[in-house]
């Protein structure tokens, strides 16, 4: 929709102080006030319907900055607020970085509550109790591996929002038996972050899997624009349902994801998931971190290698037959990387492009 109304878009200031960054929100919300980016943007002005933009990047390394509307943003923090039962007085925890959408969607449900969450980014030592707070599975992950610190902030909170990449269901049943209440989301900037708690869509928010096993999304939290790629938001739009690159089913009235329709390649002939291998291996080393990427290979086309971060490694021996035994003799990897972390790209996403470039680069 072309909009000829423009308003100035200003940059966030990094020195800003949580409770001047809330200020500036409101103002661009109420339309009193500059539209703001979190993101660093060659645009100075965007659509009078605008109040933030937010760049994101896919798996493909495509970065796209995101318009997002104030009716956006509000009515996700009040959906997220009304599924959480949060009230006036409520507090959050901010732990998520704010050039990405969870994190700045933590600052609007605090505003919509009246209260001004509590920085804890960089962190170290004894955290205070608040009532929510929002993280990713690599800070659960640490949390339930040797932060404890970390840990009794998720403990005593009431809620814990956990998104922006895959919870592994092992994952998922240690932080339930160390007694830490999650949530976990499902959303993606373009939706203004999470829209689906636990498999049902928030209030305003409408779902459904398109005859490709594609899910899609439709409702008052969705995205205006692709600031400059309009043509590019429209075409991922089809009578109003966003259609995103995930996978996904409806079973017992509850989005399953089932991965991303990009994670798929071929190896000597069979198709491969990296998600499903990624799953199965957290499934049978559930306290290690690893990631699957693919390599274009002569012989088989492309080919599978496994990176592995952190310390204590499983051996490579142990990883191929496990891959082998319970996804069949294509799942066995070429290669294998060892890292002390993982590259991220955006919030809890591993940089599969940067995995690979590294691979190339370490010692044979």
């Amino acid at each position: 929709m072309v909009q000829s109304s423009q308003r100035e878009l200003r940059a966030v200031n990094p020195d800003w102080t949580i409770a001047e960054l809330m200020s500036h929100i409101a103002k661009a919300l109420a339309s009193t006030g500059p539209a703001l980016s979190f993101s660093p943007t060659n645009f100075s002005t965007v659509p009078e319907g605008i109040a933030i933009v937010v760049s994101t990047t896919g798996s493909s390394g495509a970065t796209k900055a995101v318009g997002l509307s104030a009716t956006a943003l509000l009515s996700s923090a009040r959906a997220s607020n009304k599924f959480l039962s949060a009230e006036a007085g409520s507090t959050w925890s901010l732990l998520l970085p704010l050039n990405h959408i969870a994190g700045i969607n933590v600052l609007i449900r605090a505003m919509e509550v009246g209260t001004e969450p509590i920085n804890l980014i960089g962190h170290t030592g004894v955290y205070p109790r608040v009532d929510f707070t929002a993280i990713v599975p690599t800070q659960l992950f640490k949390a339930l591996n040797g932060d404890s610190d970390l840990l009794d902030h998720l403990k005593s909170a009431k809620t814990v929002l956990i998104g922006g990449a895959a919870l592994s269901p092992t994952l998922h049943m240690q932080a339930v038996d160390a007694g830490i209440n999650v949530v976990i989301t499902y959303g993606m900037t373009e939706t203004s972050g999470g829209c689906v708690y636990n498999g049902t869509p928030l209030e305003g928010v409408d779902i459904h899997i398109t005859p490709e096993r594609h899910i899609a999304i439709k409702g008052s939290t969705l995205a205006s624009t692709y600031l400059g790629a309009e043509s590019l938001w429209e075409t991922s739009l089809h009578d109003g349902w966003f259609t995103a690159a995930d996978l996904g089913r409806i079973e017992n009235d509850k989005l399953v994801i089932e991965g991303r329709s990009d994670d798929v390649f071929i190896s000597g002939g069979e198709n491969l998931s990296l998600g499903a291998i990624e799953s199965a291996l957290h499934k049978h080393f559930p306290h290690k971190h690893f990631a699957a990427f693919a390599l274009d290979d002569a012989r088989w086309g492309q080919a599978l290698h496994i990176a592995m971060a952190g310390e204590g490694f499983p051996a490579p021996t142990d990883v191929t037959e496990y891959l082998a035994e319970h996804l069949g003799a294509a799942a066995k990897p070429k290669g294998f990387l060892e890292l002390a972390e993982f590259p991220l790209i955006g919030i809890g996403k591993i940089d599969r492009t940067l995995l690979k470039k590294l691979l190339g680069e370490a010692p044979n």
